[in-house]
């Protein structure tokens, strides 16, 4: 979403493909997305590569068309194990090809959808075929299209991605940083100590660097807090304070970094009310057991641990 909103603003001819409809297995499911640009460039998958060729080609004749276009792609026949693009996935796969340069706008739908707004998608076939009126949130469109949907009516509402925010940059956060944002996470990272401020250039800096203390980033949460927080100072004052403040809010995942030894010694000075508030909802030790040691190793087994809790599993 957020490469098909640069594409719009910087008026690149990108096709925007949709995954609208599915059945049977497959390897994305309904709203997933990639972007295929004007020069072959990719971002996003909807197989394991399988199948991108046959969509990009279609997905650069949409863009030059000017036209919507639909790709019904069928892989639950025998055949389609051992020939043909080999899939094996035994599914089918209804795509929306979306020329981004038919649908100004597009980029003020996603910021709604980047700020924590749910964002309802909507098709619907108008007369013979020959066009599509095509709803995203506030906006409206009404686009020629060309080929036959495999559904006159479509209609889904992407949820808003997750917000997680790190109180705290340490050896971790060049790892952690940028496996949360790959997943799907809108990050925030609150630190105003100069050596763990991200220096240019800084590939792993989260979406939104906050300079200031935790209690001024917890105060300003006055619109909804984040959906995670993780609390890794290494800085024992520093997490002692942000976690009596976290015990405050409605965050429904916080998790902190370090033994069970100092969560203890933390727990000792923290109010009774502070500690009885945070235990529901408290993960410490952050991450799952998956064996290993250092930044990485930890890094990995807290973005396994949220995104493990975000999708309803065991975390």
């Amino acid at each position: 979403m957020q490469a098909a909103r640069e594409a719009v603003r910087g008026g690149d001819a990108a096709t925007l493909v949709m995954v609208v409809q599915t059945e049977g297995s497959t390897y994305a499911r309904r709203g997933a997305m990639a972007l295929f640009g004007a020069s072959g460039e990719q971002v996003g998958w909807l197989s394991g590569g399988c199948l991108e060729p046959e969509i990009a080609q279609r997905a650069q004749a949409a863009a030059q068309a000017g036209h919507v276009d639909w790709m019904d792609i069928d892989t639950r026949d025998d055949e389609d194990l051992l020939s043909g693009s080999a899939v094996g996935c035994r599914g089918r796969l209804h795509l929306m090809l979306l020329p981004l340069a038919q649908v100004p706008g597009w980029d003020a739908a996603v910021d709604a959808w980047w700020q924590g707004q749910a964002l309802p998608i909507a098709l619907e076939l108008i007369g013979d075929g020959g066009s599509v009126a095509l709803v995203a949130g506030d906006q409206r469109w009404t686009l020629p299209c060309t080929g036959l949907a495999s559904a006159a009516q479509v209609a889904f509402t992407l949820a808003p991605p997750p917000q997680v925010a790190v109180f705290g940059g340490g050896p971790e956060t060049p790892f952690l940083l940028p496996l949360l944002r790959d997943a799907g996470w809108i990050t925030s990272l609150v630190e105003r100590r100069a050596r763990w401020l991200p220096q240019p250039p800084a590939p792993h800096a989260a979406d939104r660097l906050q300079e200031q203390a935790p209690a001024a980033v917890v105060a300003g949460w006055r619109d909804g807090a984040p959906d995670a927080v993780l609390v890794m100072h290494h800085n024992f004052e520093l997490d002692r304070e942000t976690l009596e403040l976290l015990a405050d809010t409605a965050v429904p995942f916080i998790g902190l970094l370090g033994p069970s030894r100092r969560r203890e010694d933390l727990f000792k000075l923290l109010p009774a009310a502070a500690r009885e508030a945070l235990a529901p909802r408290l993960r410490s030790p952050v991450g799952l057991d998956l064996g290993g040691q250092g930044a990485e190793a930890i890094s990995l087994s807290i973005a396994a641990q949220l995104q493990a809790w975000r999708h309803g599993r065991a975390g």
